[in-house]
């Protein structure tokens, strides 16, 4: 993973030092909120319902077990105890006091993380796939790339007032697990025919009140080529993106009003620029290249007749194998998928005691690395077969072996009125009844796999559009209403979920989910996933489950 050097660590402790004096200022009055909401926003803090809530970047998801460790210590001493890792492989703590935000700031520092640019109209946390470097089938590993990125982003002087936030994903795999095309910029890192390798490029995706899927602008771009590429993207989002209107402010909305000329504008713009300078020198690219080299495995053979044997033995460890554990690209070696929703949790929540315990098993067993996904889970990349029932034994012990991942109770779900002063209505605990409804392992084992997604506010930060069932929160006069999409997905089939009707009370909406369950489980055909039997059949006989005669 990347480590600082001398000019990264002086930027970071600058900025820190930076933002002390900020604070200091705001706490005696002599900034108001009003003039304090642009500095603390570009430094990661938010002003929510109760309490100032602090954002921390995660650069394409990885950690280490000492940076853990750290996150541990911040959330016992300066919070409640917890974090909460989101949709953008970040960590928020939700209740720190403004006055402690620069000691945590210069905690963070001590171990290589930060929180610029986690909010605020730039360039935000760089995205990637949580199984990078780990992935079979991998053209390379596209952290890299995001690293370049992040470098090349952070306090860029024409990008740091954007007219709206601005999220850009990476990714190497056919099998998209970073949701690029519903962020401004996706990329896709692939070899073509000639066998060089290169970048599909989409912008223009997105969720939130006007959801579209990514426009693909260039079929190939060669890898050496993408900064100079990304500044042209960026410079037409600048100059043509709307500023008077944030609900029309954001990429997408300049992209769909005509992707070809949108397309023609970026292309005209990167002809003219200097792109020997902006791609930067091949040594730089050879440097951050260098901190991403494999871990040194060992020669072992991809059949364990130990994991066998414990998985015969042992009917809940053989479950969270089928379910939580995935190929790696080494033989003997496999990806564990730590799940953070355990039945009657908040999905993202994870205690100081359970972060320990996930950093000890990483450094004993996962070559000291740690990933956060954008489902809100966390995972050990590199393990080998033959330790995956001790570490299993160590998750189970840290209440983080729920073998749910993919399945109907491994929801994906915003803090909602819980927390945010923008939401309409609680997520959590709405998460909370659809889990506990799917709770039996062997129903969600039938059900197979499912995405449910839920959002709190139209803003969509429970990634509610690329559901295969989502669940928005309305208000109705003062009360708590849920409305219901069908069809959505953020892999590689993109895809925006369509409304099916009328909204559900708090009340109802947990039972018209389980209708929709049994009307999948009563007509799909051997192997079909519930999205699957959504593009088959279409919305009208889901319309006809969830609401009967008044769907016509």
């Amino acid at each position: 993973m990347y480590r600082y050097d001398e000019f990264d660590e002086t930027f970071v402790r600058e900025r820190v030092a930076e933002f002390r004096g900020q604070v200091a200022r705001r706490l005696s009055g002599e900034l108001s909120e009003e003039q304090f909401k642009p500095l603390r926003l570009m430094n990661g803090v938010y002003l929510q319902l109760h309490a100032y809530m602090l954002r921390v970047a995660i650069p394409y998801g990885t950690l280490s077990a000492r940076q853990m460790r750290q996150l541990a210590m911040i959330a016992r001493k300066y919070d409640k105890g917890y974090g909460h890792f989101t949709t953008r492989q970040n960590i928020q703590y939700n209740w720190p006091a403004l006055i402690d935000v620069p000691d945590i700031l210069d905690d963070l520092a001590d171990v290589e993380m930060h929180s610029i640019q986690t909010s605020g109209n730039c360039i935000r946390n760089v995205t990637s796939d949580p199984y990078a470097g780990a992935a079979a089938n991998e053209t390379d590993d596209p952290r890299i790339w995001a690293e370049v990125i992040r470098q090349w982003s952070s306090q860029h002087p024409e990008f740091s007032f954007l007219p709206r936030k601005f999220k850009i994903a990476v990714t190497a795999s056919d099998k998209d697990r970073a949701a690029i095309k519903v962020h401004d910029i996706g990329l896709r890192l692939y070899r073509n025919e000639d066998g060089e390798r290169g970048f599909q490029v989409f912008v223009g995706g997105g969720l939130g009140r006007t959801p579209y899927i990514g426009e693909r602008i260039r079929e190939f771009l060669p890898e050496r080529q993408l900064l100079s590429y990304l500044e042209a993207i960026m410079r037409v989002y600048n100059r043509y993106g709307r500023r008077d209107n944030k609900f029309k402010a954001r990429i997408k909305i300049l992209v769909s009003s005509d992707p070809d000329d949108f397309r023609r504008l970026v292309e005209e713009e990167w002809a003219k620029s200097d792109r020997e300078k902006l791609n930067g020198p091949l040594d730089e690219l050879l440097r951050v290249r260098r901190f991403f080299e494999p871990p040194k495995y060992e020669n072992i053979p991809q059949t364990c007749n130990s994991l066998d044997a414990a998985r015969a033995r042992n009917d809940e460890f053989d479950r969270w194998v089928r379910n939580n554990v995935s190929d790696h690209r080494m033989a003997g070696y496999a990806i564990v998928n730590v799940s953070l929703k355990p039945i009657g949790k908040a999905p993202g929540d994870i205690s100081a005691e359970a972060m320990e315990t996930v950093a000890d098993i990483a450094e004993r067993y996962s070559f000291d690395e740690i990933r956060a996904t954008h489902e809100q889970n966390l995972c050990l990349p590199h393990v080998r077969k033959a330790d995956l029932f001790d570490v299993w034994r160590a998750l189970d012990s840290a209440r983080l072996a729920t073998a749910n991942i993919g399945l109907a109770s491994d929801i994906i779900a915003c803090p909602g009125l819980d927390y945010c002063d923008l939401a309409n209505a609680r997520s959590i605990p709405v998460a909370a009844r659809i889990a506990e409804r799917f709770a039996d392992s062997d129903e969600a084992d039938g059900i197979g796999e499912l995405k449910i997604k839920i959002s709190g506010c139209i803003n969509a930060c429970g990634h509610h559009h690329a559901g295969h069932i989502g669940i928005l929160g309305v208000d109705k006069k003062g009360e708590e209403f849920y409305q219901i999409t069908l069809g959505g997905s953020g892999g590689e089939d993109a895809s925006i979920g369509e409304i099916t009707g009328r909204s559900f009370s708090s009340s109802e909406v947990v039972d018209a989910v389980e209708r929709l369950v049994t009307f999948y489980k009563e007509n799909r055909t051997v192997g079909e996933r519930f999205l699957d039997l959504y593009r088959r059949l279409g919305p009208a006989p889901f319309k006809e489950t969830l609401y009967g005669d008044a769907a016509h």
